[in-house]
């Protein structure tokens, strides 16, 4: 699937629910799937700078695209983190750099979370992108 086909999918499931009490537990049962990231990648250099919560972000290269592990020691974080990774995972890094994050809007996300977790979420985003930037320039 393409970067837009998955965004795509992700606003028609956030669209099934009426409230976001219920999005948030969706989130958080999305951050539970999060399948664990490896603790010897819990390091200082993993670490997103720019949350308040620890998420730790790990990118390497598979084939031609790129694959994304994470962890948050907080529940909504991960959540959130989770549903990046799955937007940007396997994917080639060219088509990384070039998404938009358009789809957050169309959810909702960024107006319904608090100012220091949205910092945290632009943060998130920046992170995955510029992994993709590292590797696309190893590529060139």
């Amino acid at each position: 699937m393409t970067i837009q086909e998955i965004q795509d999918e992700i606003v028609d499931e956030f669209s099934m629910f009426d409230d976001w009490m219920q999005r948030y537990e969706y989130m958080i049962d999305l951050g539970k799937s999060l399948p664990l990231i490896d603790e010897s990648l819990k390091k200082e250099e993993n670490l997103i700078k720019g949350c308040q919560s620890k998420v730790w972000v790990h990118g390497e290269m598979e084939d031609d695209k790129l694959v994304f592990t994470a962890d948050s020691d907080a529940i909504i974080t991960k959540g959130i983190i989770a549903i990046l990774i799955r937007v940007f995972s396997n994917q080639q890094p060219a088509a990384i750099i070039d998404a938009n994050t358009d789809f957050i809007d169309e959810i909702g996300l960024k107006e319904h979370l608090s100012p220091t977790r949205a910092n945290g979420l632009v943060s998130m985003i920046k992170q995955l992108k510029l992994y993709a930037i590292a590797y696309q320039t190893h590529l060139n």
